[in-house]
């Protein structure tokens, strides 16, 4: 096990700022590109997953108010409009993410559904399977169930 490694696996926070310490100065042979890489890709898989997780909670929402929509509240749409901004910066601050956007929305509505099964306690065969809202209304800030 190299000294690189063992600081890795030990002490992730030193090891960071060395990395960043050695990039910035250019000096190659202290970076432990192995790590660097592995970590840089899932540094933009958290995003993708942060994507997703809004997605869903944006979905769950809208599909609560859609089967119950007597118990629209203040908090409900605050929630919805909590997710749709931050949905709409995190695509703004990394547009690559754009173009995962069916994907997330594929695996965001089942997480959504699940969600707005759970929380309003109504049948599992009452939610649609498949997105019954296309994305433009996902995103829309004036569109409501």
């Amino acid at each position: 096990m190299t000294l690189k490694q063992s600081l890795y696996e030990q002490d992730f926070y030193t090891w960071a700022h060395q990395q960043a310490q050695a990039l910035s100065q250019r000096q190659i042979e202290r970076l432990d590109w192995e790590h660097l890489a592995e970590e840089l890709s899932d540094l933009g898989n958290r995003h993708y997953d942060q994507l997703s997780s809004r997605l869903a909670v944006l979905i769950g929402h809208l599909l609560k108010g859609k089967y119950q929509p007597e118990h629209q509240g203040n908090s409900w749409r605050a929630t919805i409009r909590e997710q749709r901004r931050k949905i709409s910066r995190l695509l703004y601050r990394n547009p690559g993410l754009q173009s995962r956007w069916e994907e997330a929305l594929a695996e965001a509505w089942l997480d959504g559904r699940d969600l707005a099964i759970r929380e309003t306690g109504l049948t599992e065969s009452i939610f649609p399977e498949s997105p019954c809202f296309d994305s433009q209304q996902i995103r829309d800030e004036n569109f409501w169930p």
